[in-house]
């Protein structure tokens, strides 16, 4: 039985890739996964991940700031990121957000820029990647304010750990949710719990390699081949054999990103 497989949010920029990225790339096409969305984080990760998707044709792009970083963003940087987005390997805007965790960033500086992203992405028509860490009520409402504006959000909540009320506004919105490796974790029960609820037309997976290995991988470097673990996982709890579900979720990442493989 062969499955295609897309990972939606991958950082193939990243320096634990640097020495042996064909390999990465050669491994996940082994693993049935047909194409990867490497996604940025900077404005030098953006023209990185820009460059490598224009170097192989498994790969296509993001660009963007993630809220983590935008304190540290130079002046220009975001003039950058605008530049970048029309570059015709470029699928996607962000990864973006809010982020409560960590403090690297003012929070008020975080919703400027997430404001930014989500101009920027319907200037280009293009799909806006959301970051959300302990973040859930302020990321929904921001998100509010731009459907009640401007009417649906294209986009996707990447890595998704939020509880099922989160979701379901988000659903409304029209956005699609994608789970990573922390949903097949032992203590992940919640989280599966909504994977269960999210429907079939609006599921996604990603890898968000290098980092949150899935079972049975845990503790290892994350890699776009793993993608199949998670994608097991989620069709054990939903119900659907693997192939179906697999096949709903590449239709939905086609979809939603414009790609055609």
């Amino acid at each position: 039985m062969t499955f295609e497989l897309i990972d939606t949010h991958a950082h193939l920029d990243d320096e634990q890739f640097q020495h042996d990225l064909p390999a990465v790339i050669e491994r996940a096409a082994g693993a049935g996964v047909s194409r990867i969305l490497t996604v940025a984080t900077t404005a030098s990760s953006s023209a990185v991940c820009v460059d490598l998707a224009q170097r192989y044709p498994a790969l296509t792009a993001s660009v963007g700031i993630q809220p983590n970083h935008v304190a540290q963003a130079e002046p220009d940087d975001w003039s950058a990121v605008a530049a970048l987005a029309t570059n015709d390997r470029v699928v996607a805007i962000g990864e973006t957000g809010l982020d409560r965790h960590w403090d690297t960033t003012p929070f008020a500086q975080q919703e400027d820029y997430f404001a930014r992203h989500l101009q920027l992405a319907r200037r280009h028509h293009l799909p806006v990647i959301i970051h959300c860490r302990e973040a859930e009520a302020d990321v929904v409402r921001m998100l509010r304010e731009d459907y009640d504006r401007n009417g649906p959000v294209h986009g996707v909540m990447h890595s998704f750990t939020g509880d099922a009320v989160t979701a379901e506004s988000c659903l409304a919105m029209g956005l699609y949710i994608s789970f990573a490796g922390m949903v097949s974790y032992k203590n992940a029960q919640d989280l599966r719990a909504v994977a269960v609820r999210i429907p079939a037309n609006r599921l996604l997976v990603e890898t968000d390699s290098p980092y949150l290995a899935p079972v049975p991988m845990r503790g290892k470097r994350n890699e776009p081949a793993f993608l199949i673990h998670t994608a097991a996982c989620l069709a054990m709890e939903r119900g659907p054999e693997l192939n179906r579900l697999t096949d709903e979720m590449t239709r939905n990442a086609k979809h939603l990103f414009g790609l055609i493989v």
